[in-house]
């Protein structure tokens, strides 16, 4: 099963079936074995299969991780000395160890909404004004 197939067969469980806290999984092996995980693990992972389904490459990070700069980068997908001047712009929280920077994972999740907040407000009032120009 490829994961554009997975993806469309968890997220139309996830649908039918809101009220359960829980899922048992059945593992397809000799053994037919089932599992019982917590709703939100589904749900992660169809989130996880749609990254994947779209050729994207993903990567868990608990949020209390530390980072270094260029795995902080690589997640924006920026270059290093942009994300430091990100850091010492006081855009994102980081501390030094030694001479070092150390991003904790929550603090780049919260600028990462944040910046797609303000995409999203941006290209939401490009399309407003494009409206009121009639040039759309």
């Amino acid at each position: 099963m490829t994961a554009v197939e997975a993806v469309k067969s968890v997220k139309n469980y996830l649908r039918t079936h809101t009220s359960n806290d829980t899922v048992r999984l059945v593992v397809d092996d000799e053994h037919e074995d089932s599992l019982v995980v917590p709703r939100s693990a589904v749900e992660l992972l169809a989130r996880v299969l749609a990254h994947m389904a779209a050729g994207e490459g993903v990567s868990v990070v608990p949020a209390h991780a530390e980072l270094t700069t260029q795995q902080a980068a690589d997640m924006l997908n920026v270059s290093r000395p942009y994300l430091i001047s990100l850091l010492e712009g006081g855009e994102i929280e980081y501390r030094k160890v030694g001479t070092h920077r150390r991003i904790k994972a929550e603090s780049l999740l919260r600028y990462m909404r944040q910046d797609d907040r303000r995409r999203r407000a941006a290209a939401d009032e490009l399309t407003a004004l494009g409206e009121e120009m009639d040039v759309l």
